[in-house]
């Protein structure tokens, strides 16, 4: 795992961004509570919901010992898996949190999810999809403790493709709650149960089968606001490797449902469409212009994995994600799309694994489960498919606004007091009148006026005013 941890948020600054960040969510409009009616819907469904299986008339599936890995501190536990090595692959169990035993379809809790679409996340604290009774305790998959689950179970080949799909809906008890630090920390020092060791295989084989299957991924590093103390400090991460393997277990759920509602021709799917010819060969020029030339002998996933982490590679990265554009969902009912795929995974593909924090993911996982058992599709997920793009591509909108300016602001706050330094910095790209450049330490991104220098450039710049008010920050070259 690669950080760059900058300096802290000043002291004096920490006032100025609370109510800088305060201001923001009212800009957005960002809702602070919930309606009397959906809260208590919340606090019934917490505590009446059946998580006894003959109670609940569920399977009694606690027999499987699940873990869950998500980042360190986290309580909305959507997934839990187990897999276990056989002689000739593995299987595969995945638990997603059984959100639709908890939210009445149509009641109170149903309409005020559907206002939010999905939980955002602040500086300051989430914004949660459903009311933390229900996000934080009685829906989510914590460790030792009985919940409502439906379960994927994969039986996998050598080379991790599913040979035999299920899904059951049941009762589930987590055994253990790792974060991604600890879990790589145990596979590396080889002291990791079954499931963990397991990981390193399975996420070997399924980013071979990525790249068969054409599918790409940036691999940019995370810049991330992490608390510290009363205050925040910016860290740019790449990660730990078992975030990808992690991720592949998701990935191949997600392609599994899209499967499951294609054959079934009702569903909704997340798509996206194939990069434009013409914007292939612009970013095709512009790797040779950086130093770092794309073979037309090579694929494009297989071109973005070997990238390095060079200031050209930056510089690559930040073309290459103008080609990731255009992702939607498409809802159906009878006729099926005629361009079911995503093309940055290679395949058509779903969301189903999140509904914790997803809205549209309770609609997957409801469809996918009566259409693998051979039910029919309850008429409320059925009528009420084809709202779900528009719920999702406004709140995903509100989702991309509240994180870029907050992580501005933080930026400005982190640089507060440090006019007139000088800093270091990698050149992204160059439009219109200046340049997007990456400063190496603290880790901030700012549009520089007036640079004119190829990407990739290595430059100096001097700080002339951080603005936590708005998050604007103003640098001109050394």
């Amino acid at each position: 795992m690669t950080h760059r941890r900058s300096r802290i948020v000043p002291t004096e600054a920490r006032g100025a961004l609370a109510g800088s960040l305060a201001q923001l969510r009212r800009d957005l409009d960002v809702p602070d509570s919930y309606p009397a009616d959906a809260q208590a819907e919340a606090d019934r469904a917490a505590r009446d919901v059946p998580v006894d299986p003959d109670a609940a008339g569920v399977p009694d599936l606690r027999g499987i010992p699940f873990l869950t890995i998500d980042p360190a501190g986290s309580t909305d536990l959507d997934q839990a898996l187990h897999l276990e090595r056989t002689p000739d692959g593995a299987i595969l169990h995945y638990a997603i949190a059984d959100v639709p035993a908890y939210v009445a379809p149509e009641g109170p809790l149903d309409a005020e999810t559907r206002r939010r679409g999905q939980t955002l996340y602040a500086p300051d604290g989430r914004i949660p999809l459903h009311p933390p009774v229900l996000s934080e305790d009685a829906a989510s998959l914590l460790p030792c403790r009985d919940r409502r689950a439906y379960v994927w179970r994969f039986v996998l080949d050598e080379g991790a493709n599913p040979t035999e799909t299920t899904l059951t809906r049941g009762v589930v008890r987590s055994r253990r709650q790792w974060s991604y630090d600890d879990a790589q920390r145990a596979i590396d020092a080889g002291y990791a149960p079954p499931t963990l060791a397991a990981l390193p295989w399975f996420g070997a084989a399924r980013g071979e089968r990525e790249r068969e299957r054409g599918g790409a991924s940036l691999n940019v590093p995370e810049v991330r606001i992490e608390p510290d103390g009363d205050g925040y400090r910016l860290e740019r991460s790449y990660g730990v490797p078992l975030e990808d393997w992690n991720a592949q277990v998701s990935l191949l759920t997600g392609m599994a449902a899209a499967e499951i509602m294609v054959r079934g021709r009702v569903g909704i799917l997340r798509t996206m469409p194939p990069a434009a010819p013409e914007d292939i060969e612009e970013f095709r020029a512009q790797t040779i212009a950086l130093g770092m030339p794309w073979s037309p002998d090579v694929a494009y996933g297989d071109y973005l994995r070997g990238l390095d982490r060079s200031p050209a590679a930056l510089a690559v990265r930040e073309y290459a994600a103008g080609l990731f554009r255009g992702a939607g969902y498409v809802a159906f009912d009878g006729t099926v799309p005629a361009d079911t795929l995503h093309s940055a995974i290679g395949a058509a593909y779903a969301h189903t694994t999140a509904p914790l924090r997803r809205l549209v993911d309770r609609w997957a996982l409801v469809v996918c489960d009566a259409l693998a058992n051979g039910r029919e599709v309850p008429d409320w997920a059925r009528s009420s498919l084809g709202e779900l793009p528009t719920l999702m591509a406004r709140s995903t909108q509100k989702a991309s606004q509240l994180d870029a300016a907050s992580l501005d602001r933080v930026e400005a706050a982190v640089l507060h007091g440090r006019e007139g330094e000088v800093f270091d910095g990698v050149v992204l790209s160059v439009k219109g009148d200046g340049a997007r450049v990456q400063v190496t330490d603290p880790p901030v991104e700012a549009k520089v006026a007036g640079l004119d220098v190829e990407p990739g450039t290595t430059v100096r710049l001097r700080l002339v005013s951080a603005s936590i008010a708005d998050g604007t920050l103003v640098f001109a070259r050394a």
